[in-house]
């Protein structure tokens, strides 16, 4: 059974290492508990000292794309820098209006923190890896599209800095498009009907459904050419399906393109080919 720890449960226990685990003691143990940091909800930001974190880049700047089987491992990347240098550091992805009331969060999958690359006496290269399986961990369809990540740093000296809301990235459902265009072959001047689906993964249900009224473009590509032309535009009905009909004057290749949505990544199908005598 796929079962969904809440926020509250998990940060529960964490309140309490919190209380010991302060900034100063963090830079005496770097290897303290990674959610420790996280767990006070308070300001937005928090620092103390001279403590700076920059550059962060989820997913090397790309959307997280999600099916229903793949688990997908990625990285979240950031500059960290302190006059005593960084003693730790980490990073938490986390789903909702604002940071004292998430509705679903990601750890990062190292149990000690980031690992950071010293660049010099100041300024550490830190990278988190983070890893989602909708298999292992429960997401709602609804959590699709806009995350936010969360850094702190902790530097030698116990200054620190937390930024909970460092960088907005995007957590989306993966789609699927098909196509098929009949009779094959056709007599010039005669009617085509292309059909198809546009679909996309359902993380709750651990399959994919259909795509409903989404614009989809028809395309089509002369045999011989490299470029595909849009020649209509058709949405996809109640179930996700596509339909629409030409008349072929010429053979070559037919094609589906959706341009995607926030929660839902952009897809083509690859095109089906047509002879026309």
């Amino acid at each position: 059974m796929r079962t969904r720890a809440s926020a509250a449960a998990v940060l529960t226990g964490a309140l309490a290492l919190t209380a010991l685990a302060v900034p100063a003691a963090q830079a005496d143990d770097p290897g303290a508990k990674r959610v420790a940091p996280f767990a006070a909800k308070g300001p937005a930001d928090d620092s103390s000292g001279d403590t700076k974190i920059s550059n962060v880049v989820v997913n090397g700047g790309k959307d997280v794309v999600l099916g229903t089987t793949t688990k997908k491992t990625f990285t979240v990347s950031y500059t960290a820098t302190d006059n005593k240098g960084i003693g730790s550091a980490d990073a938490m992805l986390w789903h909702g209006s604002n940071f004292d009331d998430f509705d679903n969060f990601i750890f990062s999958n190292e149990e000690e923190g980031a690992k950071c690359t010293k660049v010099n006496a100041t300024t550490s290269n830190c990278k988190s890896t983070f890893s989602v399986d909708v298999r292992a961990d429960y997401f709602y369809n609804s959590e699709a599209g806009s995350w936010k990540t969360a850094v702190y740093a902790v530097a030698n000296d116990g200054d620190f800095m937390e930024k909970d809301n460092a960088k907005t990235w995007r957590l989306q459902r993966a789609s699927k498009l098909t196509v098929n265009a009949s009779p094959e072959p056709v007599k010039k001047g005669k009617t085509l009907t292309v059909t198809g689906a546009l679909t996309r993964a359902n993380w709750e249900s651990l399959k994919y459904g259909g795509y409903t009224q989404q614009s989809v473009q028809l395309q089509f590509r002369k045999k011989g050419s490299s470029t595909y032309s849009t020649v209509k535009t058709i949405k996809s009905d109640s179930k996700g399906n596509l339909k629409t009909t030409v008349k072929a004057s010429t053979s070559g290749y037919w094609r589906y393109s959706f341009a995607g949505t926030s929660t839902t990544p952009a897809v083509k199908a690859a095109g089906d080919y047509v002879a026309v005598n």
